[in-house]
């Protein structure tokens, strides 16, 4: 059998259930051996203090730092959760987040995107929009979405075989 799935990316924002997406990735990714690719996107902060200037970016508080902590907690994932032989990569970037998973997956020829739906409120919903709705939109590959809870799969039994 032919080898379908080679990269799967999942994007993390360290929710449960975006870390519950990483498990249920790497039950898909250990049959074919695919490298799974965690994608955490550092959302910079916009201000408007006056309407009339525009919007403006605040300065970063430490954007080195934040990288630098959010790196350490992506391998934290990777060494708590992921089987040990299973390929993994760590991606941290600064942007909007449907847009740099969008990226992310063109750039490094992505097979398959899992990514967690959050289900906001519909106020929410119309206001901001879903980053996993505007990924499935646009994304150049396949795109899996899990609501919790996922029918059929146990967590606790996936930690534990990991």
């Amino acid at each position: 059998m032919e080898r379908i799935l080679h990269k799967i990316l999942v994007p993390i924002d360290f929710s449960v259930n975006s870390k519950n997406a990483l498990l249920y990735s790497s039950s898909l990714a250990q049959p074919f051996q695919a490298e799974l690719h965690l994608l955490y996107v550092i959302e910079p902060v916009i201000y408007s203090p006056d309407f009339s200037m525009g919007q403006i970016t605040l300065p970063s508080i430490d954007t080195q730092e934040i990288e630098a902590r959010s790196r350490e907690e992506l391998q934290k994932l990777i060494k708590t959760q992921l089987p040990e032989t299973l390929p993994s990569r760590i991606t941290v970037r600064i942007g909007k987040p449907f847009s740099e998973i969008i990226d992310y997956a063109r750039q490094e020829n992505i097979d398959l995107i899992v990514i967690s739906s959050h289900g906001h409120s519909s106020v929410e919903h119309i206001l901001f929009g879903s980053t996993s709705e505007k990924v499935v939109k646009k994304a150049p590959c396949p795109v899996l979405t899990l609501r919790e809870p996922l029918k059929g799969f146990n967590y606790k039994e996936q930690l534990t075989a990991s």
